[in-house]
């Protein structure tokens, strides 16, 4: 079916042929897309693009094949000499990972969405595809349907990246939104994010930061011009947020996201992923649900935010055909005059060091168990004094009946994490406050 849509135009247009391995949710939404917007997508690639071949261990119903030949070995796609562009979204690091360096060894360019593949064997790949003179596109990798890759490799590249922060895990932005509009706990929405197919049986990727991990280092590396350096990301999840410190977040004005933040700055690059606080006013702080969003700061445009579905069917699958009309585009074109897989030419990206989380500068929300005693505040704001951190805003809440604890909200301005750590420290060893004190970090993105 689909090839009797694209062989119409084929005594017009010089084709493409495309091998797709994998059907799954993204597979199927390409073919589905694919199929339905011939007419515009041959019309923007100026070629006629035709799903040539197909590997998948087994059909997909959610979409029609017609007479495209399936393979249920995926190499075969690989080694098949009438392919011209390889399209991997079979997921995982073991077997995509040989798929694609097969494809580049056999001289096919390659499009995929593997965020994971790309943020952790991104160098090793993009060397054998600069050997070999094919590319690599991977503008589905991240946030799903928002053309954040070509944004920033494109779109901005006269400016100097200074930042970025986003909201790029659906299934957290829908966890704290639901917990801030509703009041519920941490595992209670979790267990609705399953239900959904927000979240996976084993949510630890989505929940515990490692999702927004992968993407966020092929950001900073597209940002800043620095080798992918998945390992130095420190990431923090949001399991461990609590209803009170939402509601208590939106008593001073802020909102509760899972962020990943890259930063430059004199020391080097901060790469981190950790619930942040920031000022309700922000444009970022309004998305909400499964809806991803990403905040960029250039030294010539200033802030840009880029916002829309990161993740389903055919929002992904809009990105992957946007990566093959790119190369249906390019194709015939020198490896030179293509655009560079990361922005920057591959012998141009620095080796910048990564700074450690202690190293890292910002402001905190303090939530600290103590006794309802008079001169306890006192106290605690001497130990932060001491550490030569100042506190903009304090909350005390009054002790609940019949009980002799207080919880005290204490927003700092900024400080190096480690002396906070230390401040933090010695709170906890007052005898008049009690347990751990809870710490979230704080971004004004302004």
């Amino acid at each position: 079916m689909i090839n009797t849509h694209f062989n119409a135009r084929a005594n017009t247009l010089n084709s493409v042929k495309i091998g797709i391995c994998g059907l799954g949710t993204v597979g199927s939404g390409t073919v589905n897309v694919l199929s339905r917007n011939t007419k515009e997508i041959n019309a923007r690639a100026g070629c006629q693009i035709i799903i040539s071949q197909v590997g998948a261990r087994r059909d997909n119903p959610d979409c029609d094949l017609g007479d495209v030949s399936v393979s249920r070995d995926i190499f075969a796609v690989a080694e098949n000499p009438d392919i011209d562009i390889l399209v991997e979204l079979i997921g995982g690091t073991t077997v995509a990972k040989e798929l694609i360096l097969k494809a580049i060894a056999n001289g096919k360019h390659v499009v995929t969405a593997n965020k994971a593949l790309i943020a952790e064997f991104g160098n090793e790949i993009f060397a054998a595809a600069k050997e070999k003179g094919v590319t690599v596109a991977f503008e589905a990798a991240v946030a799903g349907g928002i053309p954040i890759i070509k944004a920033i490799r494109e779109g901005l590249s006269a400016n100097r990246i200074e930042w970025l922060a986003g909201i790029i895990n659906g299934t957290g932005n829908f966890i704290l939104t639901e917990m801030r509009d509703k009041g519920r706990d941490f595992a209670d929405v979790l267990k609705e994010a399953q239900a959904l197919g927000y979240a996976e049986a084993d949510p630890t990727f989505d929940v515990e930061g490692i999702d927004a991990a992968h993407k966020l280092v092929i950001l900073a590396s597209l940002a800043f011009g620095i080798p992918l350096q998945f390992d130095k990301v420190f990431t923090e999840g949001i399991s461990k947020i609590e209803p009170q410190d939402v509601t208590y977040a939106q008593q001073l004005g802020y909102r509760i996201k899972h962020l990943g933040i890259a930063r430059r700055n004199t020391g080097g690059i901060e790469l981190r992923v950790h619930p942040t606080l920031i000022p309700e006013k922000r444009l970022i702080a309004n998305v909400d649900g499964v809806m991803n969003a990403i905040l960029v700061k250039g030294d010539a445009v200033g802030p840009t935010l880029y916002y829309g579905p990161g993740a389903g069917a055919e929002p992904t699958a809009s990105s992957v055909i946007a990566d093959i009309v790119d190369l249906a585009r390019t194709l015939s074109a020198d490896p030179e005059h293509r655009v560079p897989h990361m922005g920057f030419q591959l012998d141009q990206l620095k080796d910048i060091a990564v700074l450690p989380i202690g190293e890292v500068e910002t402001a905190y929300y303090l939530r600290i168990n103590a006794l309802d005693v008079p001169g306890v505040l006192a106290k605690i704001t001497q130990v932060l004094s001491d550490a030569n951190i100042s506190v903009e805003a304090v909350i005390q809440k009054e002790p609940e009946a019949g009980k002799d604890r207080v919880q005290l909200i204490i927003l700092t301005n900024r400080a190096i994490e480690k002396y906070l750590d230390d401040a933090v420290e010695k709170i906890q060893a007052l005898d008049s406050t009690e347990g751990n004190v809870v710490k979230i970090r704080v971004e004004s993105l302004g």
